[in-house]
């Protein structure tokens, strides 16, 4: 399999969260609100649709290899931040019993370290281009490695 062909795949693959994740926050963009609230953060409704929107237009530009260098190092950033800000501590639900508590402050942690090794997958991304089939290859904007 050409190494062109296998960039195209990762970079299907490193889209499809965002894709789905973006639709989902644009569509109902409840849980993520809840998320943005208990982060301290203000407007949480419109920083979901924000975020929704953001997640869904980078996602395709991915896809599609446009502007691959600039969109994978804003997910890079936009899963450091996630991966801190909204993964970065334990969980506490209020009369829930510890070990479910503990269970969620587990799966807290596999988000963050997920977030964490999808920004090194866009760093890398982002510094070795999107290969021959992309957009950025069709336009010529494809700019030669260091």
């Amino acid at each position: 399999m050409s190494q062109n062909v296998i960039v195209l795949i990762g970079r299907i693959l490193l889209s499809i969260i965002f894709i789905m994740s973006g639709f989902g926050k644009l569509t109902d963009p409840t849980a993520t609100a809840g998320m943005i609230t208990g982060a301290g953060w203000p407007a949480a409704t419109a920083l979901a649709y924000l975020a929704g929107l953001f997640e869904l237009v980078a996602g395709l530009a991915i896809l599609v290899g446009f502007q691959t260098r600039i969109a994978s190092y804003l997910l890079a950033a936009f899963c450091l931040v996630t991966a801190f800000v909204f993964h970065g501590g334990p969980i506490n639900v209020p009369d829930f019993p510890p070990a479910a508590n503990g269970l969620l402050t587990v799966f807290n942690q596999i988000m963050m370290m997920k977030n964490i090794t999808i920004a090194g997958a866009f760093l890398v991304l982002a510094a070795f281009g999107p290969g021959a089939l992309s957009v950025d290859a069709r336009t010529g904007k494809v700019l030669a490695t260091a």
